[in-house]
């Protein structure tokens, strides 16, 4: 699919570096990631500097939404941005449950898949100009997208001009009390590899400090299948603007019309 095609698109793979219209963001490109969500299989890894891998559940992503993702989806509040997408198994959920939904992620492959599993996607970094900027009622930061961009006080300082004053965002947290800033590429069995990306991996504990410097506010945390996350509300103010475009803008852009804008991407404690 070519970037002037209208798509609408943590993964862990989700966002990466800051939006620089000077450069493709780096794991775009990446294609032992490209390949192996055409294909719904692994194995797929993060692989560190230091020669350490981090597995990436690809069969689960491109899997139908499970019960630990309904759990999280009957949390959000009004529209939902997904975050890094990936193949868009949570967007295919809230549209076909009749919720006013998009996902956003950088790679091209990614954003294709959520499409044909019936997710409006748009091909886009979350710190590029979004559509409906400033009214989503909630964000998702599920499969390791903390991690985008490698730097979680600027994602929560963008995330909170993203979405509406008073917002929720859900976030997945690593099951370990971890807050480090790493340099990563993805790699395949056979070694294939892209080009290296920051990343962050944070616990529970690291997440709730930086959302509390910048301004968020925590309302739950919880443990499901093993997976472990955070609920943070973004503070409040006075806004004069209105909601007027938004659902013309979903409605379009989950219609895959062309455009001449690029395609519409320890620490836990168990819920009481």
């Amino acid at each position: 699919m070519n970037r002037t095609t209208q798509v609408i698109a943590p993964s862990v793979l989700g966002e990466l570096d800051r939006a620089d219209p000077a450069h493709e963001p780096a794991w775009a490109t990446a294609d032992p990631y490209s390949r192996a969500l055409h294909s719904g299989r692994g194995p797929l890894f993060l692989r560190r500097a230091d020669g350490r891998l981090l597995p990436l559940e690809v069969e689960r992503w491109c899997a139908r939404a499970d019960a630990v993702d309904l759990e999280i989806l009957g949390r959000c509040e009004g529209s939902v941005l997904d975050i890094g997408c990936g193949p868009g198994r949570l967007v295919a959920e809230l549209a076909e449950q009749g919720r006013r939904v998009l996902g956003i992620d950088v790679s091209e492959a990614a954003v294709t898949r959520t499409i044909a599993v019936g997710g409006p996607a748009l091909r886009r970094s979350v710190f590029e100009p979004l559509p409906a900027e400033g009214r989503w009622g909630s964000g998702l930061l599920v499969d390791g997208n903390v991690g985008i961009g490698g730097d979680p006080r600027a994602l929560l300082g963008r995330l909170a001009q993203v979405l509406v004053p008073g917002g929720l965002l859900i976030a997945e947290t690593v099951p370990m009390n971890i807050d480090e800033r790493i340099r990563v590429h993805i790699t395949d069995a056979h070694g294939t590899r892209g080009t290296p990306f920051p990343w962050a991996r944070l616990g529970t504990p690291a997440l709730l400090r930086y959302g509390l410097r910048a301004g968020w506010r925590a309302v739950d945390q919880w443990t499901s299948g093993g997976r472990c996350f955070v609920v943070l509300r973004s503070r409040s103010r006075k806004r004069s603007a209105g909601p007027a475009n938004e659902t013309a803008v979903i409605s379009s852009q989950r219609s895959g019309n062309p455009s001449a804008d690029r395609p519409v991407t320890r620490g836990c404690r168990p819920a009481t």
